[in-house]
């Protein structure tokens, strides 16, 4: 089976190195910025056919010693090796994805006093404990529309809750990109992501640059509605079992004004004020 995103990916990634980066001589017009199929043969130390018919996205049946040259001919760092390695070998997707969240998984969402959630597949909010609502108001959403890529990217309040939304978007894109790699049939996740791009032109060129990381940790500037700006720190864990779920924690450091401001906006709604 071939695979149009390989392609699309390979060739992106020798768009950016320049052959003299690489102690290649330039020679000839070029119609592009970067190395040529030819050049990466060289370097990768195969035939350009051989190279071709991986770039068209049949490179199902290529060791993985070829894989490693060609990683290495187009210096692709961990997170963008790995990424070609999924583009090639895809595992089968679940066609049936049905998320259930585990009992075990709710009752530790509620034992996290910090805004904690769970994502899926397409990035729909599964679960999420008293602060996590607190902060994103998951509650107040429709089902249907509780998605946390849809609300950054079509949600107009995005820009605003978000300051920092560039970012944010960037690592939507990713972990979408992750996920339709790994499962490239899933048409519900196909279409979200044609949704997205069809909807924002900012997010169709983030996700035409084919970032393949997105980060599992970081901070995360929030601009809230009612208590106004906090800055979180997150991280991101995968549950074990259950391979289209991730657990998303924000967290504020010990005895900052930001742990007062979230402490003070969960105990809202215990003392009766709206």
């Amino acid at each position: 089976m071939s695979s149009p995103a390989l392609g699309e990916f390979l060739r992106t990634r020798r768009a950016r190195i320049r052959p003299a980066a690489v102690g290649l001589n330039e020679y000839g017009r070029r119609r592009m910025v970067g190395l040529r199929r030819e050049e990466v043969a060289q370097l990768a130390g195969m035939s350009v056919d051989y190279y071709t018919r991986l770039e068209r996205g049949r490179g199902e049946d290529f060791p993985d010693s070829v894989l490693d040259s060609v990683a290495r001919a187009l210096r692709l760092d961990a997170a963008e090796r790995d990424h070609f390695y999924t583009l090639v070998r895809p595992a089968d997707p679940d066609y049936n994805y049905a998320p259930m969240v585990r009992p075990g998984t709710r009752l530790l969402l509620d034992s996290i006093t910090t805004p904690a959630f769970v994502l899926g597949r397409h990035m729909e909010v599964l679960a999420w404990n008293h602060l996590g609502d607190k902060v994103f108001d998951f509650g107040a959403i429709a089902e249907p529309e509780r998605n946390l890529a849809r609300f950054t990217v079509l949600d107009p309040a995005a820009g605003v809750f978000y300051p920092d939304w560039e970012p944010v978007a960037a690592e939507t894109a990713a972990y979408l990109r992750r996920q339709v790699d790994r499962c490239p049939r899933d048409r519900r996740l196909t279409s979200l992501i044609d949704g997205l791009t069809a909807g924002n032109p900012v997010f169709h060129r983030i996700w035409s640059v084919h970032t393949p990381a997105g980060n599992a940790h970081g901070d995360r500037l929030i601009q809230h509605p009612v208590v106004g700006r906090i800055e979180f720190h997150y991280e991101t864990l995968a549950l074990p079992g259950d391979q289209d779920q991730l657990l998303v924690v924000y967290t504020v450091a010990p005895g900052s004004a930001a742990r007062e401001v979230v402490a003070a906006l969960g105990a809202r709604e215990l003392v009766g004020v709206h």
